[in-house]
Parts: structure tokens; sequence; C-alpha cells
């Protein structure tokens, strides 16, 4: 009976180290499955054109015409001045963060991207329960006009109409200031123009 017992003792053991190699020689193999998978990733932005290593961001140009921005509430839709400075240093931080391509100084670049901010827009979302007045979330839309050249000047490709945005609440917990709703808003373009011109390759 002892003989019996131990010999069920040794096949468990023998089992459970069975087991535990299993178990390990899986996991080795995942790992090695990963790094392979890691070391054949390749992001869109690889897909640019060879030799393509450069860009010099133009200064964005405003051209909102704030004279077509009438509204039975107030003669002008507010927006804030030089935001089209903002967008561009923007850009170019973005750029910067992304790695894909370098920032250069005009006439040594390889790209040339240039935008017009051409639409500041602010509407209502939603209304206060108390009266029909009173805004409690609006949604701030950035609107440019994109061009990219290459070195000798050749249109590459242009966007009208390109969009940044962003939603905030002007009342409780999340609310912020329409000025903190506006940097978030050229953050989003910023991230959305970067992605443009890396990426759709």
């Amino acid at each position: 009976m002892k003989k019996i017992i131990e010999e069920l003792f040794r096949l468990q053991a023998s089992s459970f180290k069975l087991q535990a190699k299993t178990i390990l020689g899986l996991v080795f193999v995942s790992c090695c499955l990963l790094q392979f998978a890691a070391c054949g990733y390749s992001t869109k932005a690889g897909n640019m054109p060879a030799g393509i290593k450069t860009i010099y961001v133009k200064p964005f140009v405003n051209k909102i015409d704030i004279t077509n921005e009438v509204t039975t509430v107030e003669q002008y839709r507010s927006y804030r001045p030089l935001l089209e400075v903002d967008i561009t240093k923007k850009v170019i931080d973005r750029f910067n963060l992304d790695g894909s391509l370098k920032i250069a100084k005009k006439d040594s670049q390889d790209w040339l991207l240039e935008g017009e901010l051409v639409e500041y827009r602010r509407d209502p979302l939603k209304y206060s329960d108390v009266d029909d007045e009173t805004v409690t979330e609006y949604r701030i839309n950035l609107v440019v006009n994109l061009a990219l050249y290459d070195r000798n000047n050749k249109l590459i490709w242009s966007e009208q109409r390109f969009t940044g945005q962003t939603d905030y609440y002007t009342q409780g917990a999340y609310a912020k200031s329409e000025s903190a709703a506006i940097d978030d808003a050229v953050t989003d373009l910023s991230r959305r123009i970067v992605e443009r011109v890396v990426e759709n390759w």
C-alpha cells in the first residue's frame, strides 16, 4: 500500500513538472511571436516617399472674414486674436512630437505645408433645463485649408475645410473657459494635420 501511495505521489509530481514545463514553453513561444510581430510592425508613416525627411511649416494665414460672421445675437462671433499663430506653433510642436519629419528652415525642406484659417465656429449643443437661452455646452470648430508642396514647389495635395474640434461645458464640474476650449481645438486640429501629412500614403 505504501509503495502504491509513493508511486501515485511520484506520478503526480512528474505530471506537475510536465504541466509547468508546458506552460513555460507556451509563454516562451508567445514572447517570441510577439517579438517577431513587433519587428514586423510598421506605421503608415513608414510608407512616405523615400528621401522625405524634413518639412517647413509656413505660418498659417488668417482668412476669416468677420463681416460674414453677423448673427442676430451679436454683431460678430468672437474668436481669439492671433489664433493662426497658435495653430502654426502647435502644428510645429506636433511634428516634433511625432518625429516622422524634422522641422526645417524655409528653402531647405523636402516638403512645405501651407495653411489658411478660414473659419472659427462656436455652435451651441445643449441649453439649460431652466430656460432656452442659457447654453450649457458648445462645440468649437476650427476650419483650415491646407496644401502640401514638394521641394520644387509642386503641389502634392490640398485639403479644403479641414477641421479640428472640441466640445465643452459652461457649467458644472467639467466646465471650462472658451479660451481653454480653443486650446483643445487647436491641439485636435494639429494632431489631425500631422496625421494627414505623414500617414495617408
